[in-house]
């Protein structure tokens, strides 16, 4: 009850913060700033970061702790991609020491996931500061996850600075992860779209037992400033930084989920080796018109289809013409964004009944159905690619997990 209490506390007290005031929302390094980095000093700090975590003009945490002279940086701990950002989506990356800072980066990415010992020696507290896209499946939740259980294993100290969700803070939709299906893609039992910050989602996971052994570690956040739960990220006043390779806008962020999927089976089928990955359905058989007209049929809510014909630059299509359509989203508080793609094969398999993805891609149904969190999804959907047929377990565990969550919002508006 104490520790509902507290969180109750501080969500009034960040209700009350006028958004106006700043005109922009203050992400977890700049409120950490205006306290002067209390929370740090006389300890050796470590950080795990990546090119998202900057402040409002642009400056690397990695700078403002190295610089700062009441913080002791000690390491820095590289995700996928690397701390600087500088490796290939599913690239294995290698410890290196960092040119700016002098400092060793061990790598997250690599021969292991999560912190060993030997990484830790020279550190009390672990920051954490990654801008995330608030979808099960992208990794940076699953290192984080891994980073606070090296701590209680260790001994250390949890910061995590907060970011916002830019898919907002109140979507959810997708099962909770189903036992044998646990993965790096799918790492505790939260929907696919969970509608947290990863400050609130690091509460849940530290609370509700969800790390090894049901380990608790030491856990700050540093909570933002002005942010509200119906903001999207073009709300909060913040430019976005490429969080990987493939989501190089924040619209691109918020398709992530209505493609990705399905990208599973077919990467160039969502876009990935164009312009613009995650943001169209196409193929060299497909006729964009007809596939334009039969989805726009459906009127799903809140999402448009046009059609589309491109040439991808590289990837397993590159130099080949692709025909289909590029998804928009009109009504974005109206939108199922992860359902879409389940209905863009639905329309498909009518139109092109002897072109299924899911033929001749069975080795990619292990990793299919690990972010989907279970095989009863690819199971009930095969049956007659009727979305009708999967859309009870897609949605069962939703109004659930958003009561349960609910005791760990920071941020209640």
């Amino acid at each position: 009850m104490i520790n509902k209490a507290i969180f109750i506390i501080t969500s009034f007290l960040l209700s009350i913060t006028s958004f106006a005031q700043n005109s922009y929302v203050k992400v977890g390094i700049e409120v950490l700033q205006e306290q002067n980095f209390k929370s740090l000093e006389g300890k050796r700090v470590g950080l795990v970061t990546n090119p998202t975590g900057i402040d409002i003009n642009f400056t690397s945490t990695i700078d403002i702790l190295h610089q700062a002279s009441n913080v002791n940086l000690t390491a820095l701990y590289g995700p996928e991609h690397g701390a600087r950002g500088d490796t290939d989506a599913g690239a294995h990356v290698e410890s290196y020491i960092d040119k700016t800072t002098g400092l060793n980066v061990y790598s997250l990415y690599g021969k292991t996931r999560k912190p060993t010992p030997k990484m830790l020696e020279n550190v009390d507290i672990i920051v954490y500061d990654i801008q995330d896209i608030g979808v099960r499946s992208y990794t940076f939740i699953s290192t984080l996850g891994l980073v606070m259980e090296a701590a209680a294993e260790n001994g250390k100290e949890v910061i995590v600075l907060d970011r916002p969700n830019p898919l907002g803070g109140k979507k959810v939709e997708g099962n909770i992860v189903m036992d044998g299906y646990f993965s790096f893609v799918s790492q505790f039992p939260i929907p696919y779209i969970y509608g947290l910050t990863v400050g609130e989602l690091a509460y849940m996971m530290n609370h509700e037992g969800w790390l090894k052994n049901g380990m608790k570690c030491k856990l700050k956040v540093i909570p933002m400033k002005g942010w509200k739960r119906s903001m999207r990220f073009q709300d909060t006043g913040r430019a976005w930084v490429p969080s990987s390779p493939h989501i190089p806008n924040v619209q691109t962020a918020e398709l992530y989920p209505a493609t990705g999927i399905i990208g599973e089976l077919e990467a160039s089928f969502i876009g990935i080796g164009y312009t613009l990955p995650f943001g169209v359905f196409a193929a060299e058989w497909i006729n964009g018109l007809t596939y334009a007209k039969k989805l726009n049929q459906l009127q799903l809510e809140g999402v448009h289809f046009r059609q589309i014909t491109f040439t991808p630059y590289y990837k397993d299509k590159k130099g080949k013409k692709l025909n289909g359509v590029q998804v928009y989203i009109t009504d974005y508080d109206k939108v199922r964004l992860s359902e879409i793609q389940f209905h863009a094969l639905s329309v498909l398999k009518k139109l092109y009944p002897d072109k299924d993805l899911f033929v001749g891609k069975e080795n990619r149904f292990s990793m299919f159905d690990k972010v989907c969190g279970t095989d009863q999804i690819r199971v009930n959907f095969t049956k007659h690619y009727h979305f009708d047929d999967m859309k009870p377990y897609w949605r069962k565990d939703e109004e659930t997990f958003r009561k349960k969550s609910a005791v760990y919002m920071m941020y209640r508006n």
